[in-house]
């Protein structure tokens, strides 16, 4: 009986603490949703035509995000205002593209939602030149049904997607609230040009996109690793650049135990999807094992390219003479930057459209998992500059 009662009081526990915590949220919403209708009559009353002839502001408290909206129709922008702030945006609001670019170039926005019909600058005007001026900015097109065609034509100049009119309110909330994630998710994947140097053993910091490369790990120019262990072996493997900028594999292609290979000579291939990319041995000598989990689920190689993630073991035969074109500590964190700007180079230079027709590096910018986004030029390019060099 007295464990009885004591499983209905932990029950009534429970459900009054989830009574209390919606009742708080609530209470908080509504607070929330009182402070933005504050901003909302407050700033529209202010002027900031010094800023821009039409200049609409409101700013709200911790925003979800900071929009910029181009227009020429007063409207559509009060409807557009009046909605994203009450849903927790601050948004700025002008009738024409000039005043936008102006803008830009003065505060920061995460968006820019312009209207594709406009007079002296369209929509597609706006969002070159916002991708010029900043590449930073997301730029979202708002067009008709009957102009749907030309705003899927701006992704190729790096707008990020379409609003359609006529929309609801729900609609347009659920939708920057989807571009929003987007965004923050790009964002979160992107390469940094950070290299860090950790000890073996160490965790990796997850809570940035970097580069690590662990004491005592030398790197080759071909993008593989060696560790040397106490017998004088080498557990081989690729390294955090390749590993990152491949993203999810599929498949290894492991070497067979007892081949002879030397330093620069093919050793394993990785395979995503139908494509492969090949792996040069960091050093010379015999294969004497294979990391059979790592082979079996490469998903382990997105914890970490090393440590126990090692693909393969090789008697070391020629270690004096291989280490000379090895690097490790800064000299191997300088070739990682210098290998991340020679990419990015690449891919603001010469790549011009991806198998995503919606995301189109136009920034220059290099994401977890580039590799599987480019088409077979793009792809074929950089696996033979990057891990087939001479």
């Amino acid at each position: 009986m007295g464990v009885f009662l004591l499983i209905v009081a932990l029950v009534l526990f429970i459900v009054a603490d989830l009574i209390i915590r919606a009742i708080l949220k609530k209470s908080e919403e509504k607070k929330m949703r009182r402070l933005r209708q504050q901003a909302l009559e407050t700033n529209l009353k202010l002027d900031f035509s010094h800023e821009a002839k039409t200049l609409k502001r409101v700013e709200v408290p911790n925003p979800k995000a900071r929009i910029l909206a181009v227009d020429d129709e007063e409207i559509i922008l009060d409807s557009f205002r009046k909605i994203l702030v009450m849903a927790g945006y601050s948004v700025d609001t002008v009738e024409s593209g000039k005043e936008a670019l102006a803008l830009i170039q003065k505060r920061h926005y995460d968006f820019v939602f312009t209207d594709l019909k406009m007079p002296e600058m369209d929509g597609i005007e706006v969002c070159k030149a916002v991708k010029h001026l900043r590449p930073d900015i997301d730029v979202i097109i708002i067009t008709g049904y009957a102009t749907v065609e030309s705003a899927v034509e701006t992704m190729k100049y790096g707008a990020m997607d379409y609003v359609q009119k006529p929309f609801t309110e729900d609609e347009l909330v659920a939708m920057v609230e989807k571009f929003l994630i987007q965004r923050q998710e790009r964002i979160k994947k992107q390469l940094k040009s950070r290299v860090h140097i950790t000890h073996v053993g160490e965790p990796e910091v997850k809570d940035t996109v970097e580069f690590y490369i662990p004491g005592g790990v030398f790197i080759s120019p071909w993008h593989t690793w060696a560790a040397l262990t106490e017998g004088g072996e080498a557990h081989v493997g690729i390294d955090d650049f390749a590993n990152k900028l491949i993203g999810k594999i599929d498949a290894i292609e492991a070497p067979t135990p007892g081949m002879e290979v030397k330093q620069g000579q093919l050793l394993f291939n990785v395979r995503i999807g139908q494509r492969s990319i090949p792996f040069r041995s960091p050093i010379s000598g015999r294969v004497l094992k294979i990391n059979g989990p790592v082979v079996e689920s490469p998903d382990r190689l997105e914890i970490t390219a090393y440590e126990d993630n090692w693909i393969c073991m090789i008697d070391a035969e020629r270690l004096e003479e291989d280490l000379k074109n090895l690097k490790i500590g800064q000299q191997a964190v300088k070739f990682f930057e210098e290998e991340l700007e020679r990419l990015q180079g690449y891919i603001k230079k010469s790549v011009k459209s991806t198998i995503d027709e919606k995301h189109v590096p136009a920034d220059g910018k290099v994401y977890i998992g580039e590799l599987q986004a480019l088409k077979d030029k793009d792809f074929n390019a950089i696996v033979h500059d990057f891990f087939e060099k001479e």
